[in-house]
């Protein structure tokens, strides 16, 4: 018999392939002159952004499927419009690049996001240089370098497009790391949408105004509702889909679906456009810049289960060092904010709830905590 969840797990990740690759050939064949003929790739990404922020609206004061988060005006202002900025930006030069070169290449050129993420991080101050980690992106550049030489098509445009979307995606991220994480909040697929749609919306109207805005106007192009309804509603799923896939499964099987789909991406996108044919030169550069993505996915996988510590370590450290404490000479004390009226005893209680509070809220600071408590806190999240 089967395992149920087994059986769900492997049906998200499914259904996550299909979508993302769907997605993919579906806005390529949107934006491709020789098809449905709509070159406009900021509109198109507007529409995504619009109907998603409409949706996401629905669902958090509507129909309050969940609730949003506590967002102050400082927030929004240093976190969510520089994230929306390079999420939009990234979007639309994704898209734009579409008009230029392959889908089989665009996958190809995606293999240099590690290499990006990196590079920005470092630049940020999230994370230091390492060999290892420096010679897994130097094959990766190598083998994008080869990938690139023996395209057929080759496009100059097309080609600093999607570089410059990788680069604005790989900013987003980190900022997403730094920003965020830092202010305390998480933000699931329905509140990212609810908080980032909009705003990526009103950063996208200024390019779209200058850049495409005259061209539809004098263009003979017709709006057909259903073809761009069922693409954005292809979009938001995707979204939704990789938020099912994250809770299901860890780090190691999301980064081994994201290779398959890249493998399935270009085998379908030869089969669906002819015109994007692949060389055996493209099969070796990506096959090299494959394992160096591969090999980077390994030290960044063993690294984050290195950093893991079993749930029950901290309370037990802080319980033995609050015994060792008690022990010795130096004993606790409890905070001055503690009520005056308890007893010798009732201390030695409020001492272990606080550590009890220090596991429950990381994110809270209260003038409670004990100062072994504080001590764990600020240890774990150096």
């Amino acid at each position: 018999m089967i395992n149920k969840s087994l059986f769900l797990t492997y049906l998200y990740l499914l259904i996550y392939i299909l979508l993302s690759s769907g997605v993919i050939l579906y806005n390529k064949w949107v934006l491709s002159p020789k098809y449905f003929n709509f070159p406009f790739p900021i509109t198109l990404t507007m529409i995504h952004m619009g109907f998603s922020g409409a949706v996401a609206f629905l669902l958090v004061r509507v129909l309050k499927v969940v609730a949003p988060v506590k967002m102050t005006f400082e927030i929004y202002a240093t976190c969510v419009i520089p994230i929306s900025a390079f999420f939009a930006s990234s979007l639309w030069f994704g898209n734009t690049a579409y008009l230029h070169i392959s889908v089989a290449f665009i996958q190809m050129l995606k293999a240099l996001m590690p290499v990006a993420t990196l590079i920005m991080a470092v630049l940020c101050g999230t994370d230091k240089l390492r060999w290892d980690v420096f010679l897994n992106m130097l094959l990766v550049s190598v083998g994008v370098v080869i990938s690139s030489y023996g395209e057929i098509h080759f496009n100059v445009v097309g080609t600093l497009y999607q570089c410059t979307g990788i680069f604005a995606e790989a900013l987003r991220l980190v900022l997403t790391q730094v920003l965020l994480q830092k202010k305390g909040l998480t933000l699931n697929p329905i509140t990212s949408l609810y908080y980032i749609a909009p705003c990526s919306f009103a950063f996208l109207f200024v390019p779209w105004y200058f850049l495409e805005k005259t061209g539809m106007e004098v263009s003979q192009i017709q709006f057909n509702f259903w073809i761009f309804f069922s693409n954005a509603v292809c979009a938001l799923a995707l979204n939704f889909s990789i938020f099912l896939v994250i809770g299901r499964t860890g780090a190691v099987t999301i980064r081994v679906a994201g290779v398959l789909k890249d493998w399935i991406l270009i085998a379908l996108s030869t089969v669906i456009f002819p015109e994007s044919a692949i060389t055996g030169l493209n099969i070796i550069g990506y096959a090299i810049a494959l394992c160096g993505v591969v090999m980077y996915n390994y030290i960044k996988v063993k690294d984050v289960k290195a950093s893991q510590r079993p749930p029950d370590s901290i309370p037990e450290r802080m319980t033995k060092d609050w015994r060792m404490e008690k022990k010795s000479s130096n004993l606790f004390a409890p905070d001055d904010n503690i009520d005056d009226d308890t007893s010798s005893g009732a201390g030695k209680d409020n001492s272990i709830s606080g550590m009890n509070v220090d596991e429950e809220m990381p994110l809270m600071a209260s003038s409670r905590l004990s100062h072994i408590g504080r001590s764990q806190l600020s240890s774990r999240d150096a």
